[in-house]
């Protein structure tokens, strides 16, 4: 599939985040997806605040996650994600690499859906203000 947009962000492993062999606990690739996801949706224009000023949630409604390696306390890592579906839904990608030698650590991807805050309805087709910042997007691309 491919990006219409993507970050990379460079983090060291925190103490606060193994456990005590010195392994990074599982839950939180999913905070490390997160950082990567707002870092993104900066880099578009449309993070959370703007997101709740424009009265839409955008609730991850679907998520995956595999675990390929370990990560240890002190170990740079680099997060990618890459936004790869938009129209009706956003679908963001992830990958985790060990800096020094690029090798893959986990990779998932989450699901976000547009809900309309004055109905609480679930939107089926993604909001005219987020397909707007695509297409500011896009014609950046095309130039």
């Amino acid at each position: 599939m491919k990006s219409l947009l993507t970050i990379d962000m460079e983090m060291q492993i925190p103490f606060h985040d193994v456990d005590s062999m010195g392994i990074t606990w599982h839950g939180n690739y999913l905070r490390y997806f997160e950082i990567a996801r707002c870092k993104l949706l900066d880099e578009l224009g449309y993070n959370y605040r703007q997101m709740q000023a424009s009265n839409y949630a955008w609730p991850i409604i679907d998520l995956q996650i595999k675990y390929v390696k370990a990560s240890t306390f002190e170990q740079k890592i680099t997060v990618r994600a890459e936004l790869v579906e938009w129209e009706n839904r956003l679908k963001i990608n992830y990958q985790i690499r060990d800096v020094e030698t690029g090798a893959r650590i986990t990779k998932g991807y989450t699901i976000q859906a547009a809900v309309d805050m004055s109905t609480q309805e679930l939107c089926f087709v993604t909001p005219e203000v987020f397909r707007d910042k695509i297409a500011t997007l896009l014609a950046k691309v095309e130039d």
